[in-house]
């Protein structure tokens, strides 16, 4: 069982990161850390006709429209990619059934992919989101820089109770803040009410956007272990429910594979790569095979 992550210093925590993950991400990667962030750190630069080898988040459809034509935009490699971390803090981030919260997996994740990139020469920032945007890190490089994002996750405050989460004006405000094209990462169990869909496209076609999606396994299938009490951990509304009831089981199975494919859906529409992080996951593996993943779909 991982100690909890409020028990923690940010020195702490990243020195643990450092020797457990980041030096077996060196030799299992071999320094290859571009096939995880390809595309990015990149300035547009000119617009020509589609091509059928083009990549299809390229396209300028305001362009496309008035042309009549398929058109996309190029770009001029920089070598400093600038990351954000948008991070969704919302009461059900807080949940977790196996010895580790959801959010303990997304401080370690923030913590690994900062450090993996500021040794590089790279910028990170975050946008921290509760029922509102309610802290942002100016991107900076640096070690300094990853300690302080751990250190301003760590002071978050757990919500116990807050409207049901909409995650909608929280990409709303990132598209506004976020000037430069970044590679963006939005680290959520996009447990939301619905509407963010919109946003995450304009976000996709601005920017790199890969999706990190929280999991738990009791989310997906439940145990069977009799009378329970389910408490929303938003609300705190609570049911009573006979997980005995074979029938109950599958019926909460289907509604969670429902909206499993309503998710990937969603994020295939708006051309953003997604990585479930599970709180069962061993990190590195987790991320090896997100690379894996990259890797094939950039040959």
């Amino acid at each position: 069982m991982n100690t909890p992550t409020s028990a923690q210093t940010p020195e702490k925590i990243l020195l643990r990161l450092d020797w457990h993950v980041i030096r077996r991400l060196d030799g299992l990667l071999q320094g290859d850390y571009r096939s995880l962030f390809y595309g990015f750190g990149v300035d547009f630069a000119d617009l020509r006709e589609y091509q059928p080898e083009d990549d299809i988040r390229y396209i300028d459809w305001n362009v496309t429209a008035r042309m009549n034509t398929p058109y996309v935009r190029q770009y001029l490699e920089d070598r400093e990619i600038t990351a954000w971390f948008l991070l969704d803090l919302s009461p059900s981030v807080d949940f977790g059934t196996v010895g580790v919260q959801k959010r303990n997996m997304l401080v370690d994740f923030v913590a690994v992919l900062a450090r993996l990139m500021t040794r590089h020469g790279n910028r990170v920032g975050a946008m921290m989101f509760g029922s509102r945007i309610q802290h942002t890190v100016p991107a900076r490089g640096g070690k300094v820089q990853v300690l302080r994002l751990i250190n301003d996750l760590l002071k978050q405050p757990q919500l116990s109770r807050v409207p049901r989460t909409d995650l909608k004006p929280f990409f709303e405000g990132a598209l506004h803040a976020i000037k430069r094209r970044s590679l963006v990462f939005i680290i959520s169990d996009f447990l939301s009410q619905p509407g963010w869909e919109r946003p995450l496209n304009m976000l996709g076609e601005k920017h790199e956007v890969v999706a990190i999606r929280l999991t738990d396994p009791r989310e997906m299938e439940l145990p069977d272990v009799g009378m329970v009490v389910m408490e929303d951990a938003e609300t705190g509304e609570q049911l009573f429910v006979d997980t005995h009831d074979a029938k109950f089981r599958r019926r909460f199975l289907e509604a969670a594979q429902k909206r499993e494919e309503e998710l990937n859906a969603a994020f295939k529409r708006a051309g953003v790569d997604m990585l479930t992080l599970s709180t069962e996951d061993d990190l590195i593996r987790a991320i090896l095979r997100f690379a894996k993943r990259r890797q094939q779909r950039k040959a």
